[in-house]
């Protein structure tokens, strides 16, 4: 605990310093009555969003507002991450690796189709943008951009553990992206777990959620596809409370019914589907998001651990999501559905 407090109390005190600038219910209450996506830009001025707001011109897009929003997060990201020590570092550049595939995802996805991979990179997520990810832009097919990525980028380790370049040709883009997560959350959870004390046990909690909620979406997507039983396995992550007994019963399940008694031995998860049960208009996801939210919150209730920085971080990117919905809704003339945004 000295060790940490000496290396790392003033971004942990900073942190805790930005989670308390994150909107309350009020604020939500005021963005869901706007007229005009500028009238929220003129109540966020009063908030933590303020600073960054205050020179955009007007009339202000939905899109512009995301951009803004984004930009600080990212800021505080690098900040953190530049003043940081080891291992604060390393577990910053974990955090970094989930969006480095989503963006990579982007880029194969439009290299497949023929497009023009500089159109994906500008919707590229700036906290997963690194030096050599415009290289993968040059590529002209498939394998070219397989060698690029085992060359050019720091996820050249989980390319090379789960797939080939015939991988990119035959493999939808959607399976691709699993089988790098796979790699991945096996990955950050050896290394938060090596971080020990009560950092391993709040990443123990976070990380087995997030491989537990992929199995579950990867298993109701899979239904009514040509996604084979034998392939679906493959994707599951191999961590989470639901591995391996649950997802092995997960792996043949056609159905919600099959869904819920695979794993129905898991409280949270019992509970959660009850939830969805007793709400139709919810989704899944809203349901996982939720659970999320309470997860990342406990995590960061305790103190002199490194999950403080992946849980601010998480509930900031839902703050944010939040924030685009009320504007797109507000843009598009949909108030109706303005208020269908998950609060933290």
């Amino acid at each position: 605990m000295t060790k940490y407090l000496i290396d790392n109390g003033y971004l942990d005190g900073l942190v805790r310093g930005f989670k308390t600038e994150l909107l309350t219910a009020a604020d939500y209450a005021n963005l869901t009555q706007c007229e005009s996506v500028d009238d929220m830009k003129v109540h966020l001025l009063n908030t933590g969003y303020g600073a960054l707001l205050q020179d955009a011109p007007s009339p202000i897009t939905a899109e512009t507002l995301a951009e803004i929003c984004t930009s600080q997060m990212v800021e505080q990201f690098k900040y953190i991450k530049f003043h940081g020590y080891e291992p604060l570092v390393t577990f910053c550049n974990y955090i970094t690796y989930g969006y480095m595939i989503d963006n990579i995802i982007l880029i194969l996805g439009e290299t497949l189709r023929g497009g023009d991979p500089q159109h994906a990179l500008t919707k590229c997520h700036p906290l997963g943008v690194f030096e050599g990810l415009t290289a993968l832009c040059v590529a002209t097919s498939p394998a070219e951009l397989f060698q690029l990525a085992l060359v050019n980028t720091p996820l050249a380790k989980y390319f090379g553990a789960c797939l080939t370049v015939e991988d990119l040709d035959e493999v939808h883009v959607e399976i691709i992206r699993n089988m790098l997560y796979k790699e991945y959350l096996y990955d950050f959870y050896k290394f938060a777990q090596s971080l020990g004390d009560e950092t391993a046990e709040e990443m123990d909690t976070l990380l087995k959620f997030e491989a537990d909620r992929r199995a579950i979406n990867i298993t109701v997507n899979s239904w009514k596809t040509s996604l084979s039983k034998d392939d679906r396995a493959k994707l599951y992550p191999c961590l989470g409370e639901l591995w391996p007994e649950a997802t092995s019963r997960l792996q043949i399940v056609d159905d919600m019914e099959g869904l819920r008694n695979a794993i129905d031995h898991i409280d949270e998860y019992r509970e959660m589907l009850q939830v969805l049960q007793e709400n139709p208009q919810k989704t899944l996801e809203e349901v996982f998001i939720e659970h999320e939210i309470h997860l990342n919150k406990l995590a960061l209730s305790r103190c002199c651990q490194y999950s403080t920085f992946y849980a601010y971080f998480r509930l900031k990117e839902q703050e944010i999501r939040n924030i685009v919905w009320i504007a797109e809704c507000i843009a598009q003339k949909k108030k109706d559905k303005v208020n269908q945004f998950i609060m933290i």
